[in-house]
């Protein structure tokens, strides 16, 4: 596949840790760490999406197994596959292989969201990265340290990225479009930035969809993300507050399904909303959005979530208890 063709998300991501878009501790870290592949333990990498962990896991991959490094990688998505049959049956089979006759150090499995496997998966997964540790490194990636149980945490190196500045993701976003002769706005790049809340791989693709439209100004920007529906999303905290459930209700499944805002987005929206309105009580809405928050995380139901998530912040607002 020619370069032409690839997403700018892969056509730019990064093959060498030097490479990489901020995280200077985190690099330093593992630059040392890669010179003794012999004593490299199992790596975790907590941190918020389009940071970076991914793309490092691909690095150290690529940079401790050459040319090798695709034969001798198991990349899986837990979010996709999650179940223990997963973990005995394809993890299982590709860790316990032996193969020196290239000289590679390892293999390595790449398992990508590992907080969302079970707790019965992640403790099958720690046996078997005890089991077979002489063959194989694990190199997890998570979201959020709290959903990796303790017995993988202490077997692993834990690296924790940082969400990326602005001026380093606005830079970086700059340069794509120079690379690309696409015209841009310094306003709309910033705007790029401020939607996707600094994930940088959400930026770069929602930047290549915008270059799609013509000139990457703030209008193509508004159109891609839908922020246009931004007014709705506080109309309907609005009126759930008012007790309006069923026309807050409406607008939800609107946005979601008519205009494609995400349920991460919609939740960030809804928090920001409703903590403006200085009616409602703040500290029960931060524990009510940190609840909501965990169960989408945790792999639950969008749409039923957030309907009652509406539901609850309607009950607030009319001093009615939700059972």
């Amino acid at each position: 596949m020619s370069t032409e063709s690839l997403m700018w998300s892969e056509k730019y991501r990064p093959w060498s840790l030097g490479e990489l878009v901020d995280q200077k501790d985190t690099v330093a870290r593992l630059q040392a760490m890669i010179k003794k592949p012999e004593e490299m333990p199992h790596l975790l990498f907590t941190g918020p999406p389009g940071s970076g962990k991914t793309t490092v896991a691909m690095i150290i991959a690529k940079t401790l197994l050459d040319e090798y490094w695709r034969d001798f990688t198991l990349i899986l998505n837990a979010s996709d596959e999650r179940g223990i049959d997963v973990i005995r049956e394809r993890i299982k089979v590709f860790a316990s292989h032996t193969d020196r006759r290239v000289g590679i150090p390892f293999r390595i499995v790449l398992l990508d969201e590992g907080d969302s496997l079970t707790s019965d998966s992640q403790t099958a997964l720690r046996r078997i990265m005890e089991e077979f540790s002489l063959v194989t490194r694990f190199i997890i990636t998570a979201n959020y340290a709290s959903g990796i149980i303790e017995p993988i945490q202490s077997r692993c190196a834990i690296f924790r990225f940082s969400r990326l500045s602005k001026d380093d993701v606005v830079a970086h976003l700059e340069s794509i479009c120079r690379k690309e002769k696409v015209k841009f706005e310094a306003s709309a790049i910033a705007l790029v930035y401020e939607l996707s809340g600094g994930d940088l791989r959400q930026a770069i693709n929602q930047l290549q969809a915008a270059a799609a439209l013509g000139p990457v100004d703030d209008q193509n920007i508004k159109r891609i993300y839908g922020s246009t529906k931004r007014s709705s999303v506080k109309e309907m905290v609005q009126l759930a507050a008012k007790g309006d459930f069923t026309k807050a209700r409406e607008i939800l499944v609107d946005l979601l399904f008519v205009y494609g805002i995400s349920e991460r987005d919609m939740l960030k929206y809804i928090f920001e909303d409703a903590f403006s309105m200085k009616a409602l009580d703040q500290g029960s809405l931060a524990r009510m959005m940190a609840e909501y928050d965990y169960r989408l995380i945790q792999g639950a139901h969008p749409e039923i979530q957030l309907t009652a998530l509406l539901a609850e912040i309607a009950a607030m607002g009319s001093g009615v208890k939700v059972q």
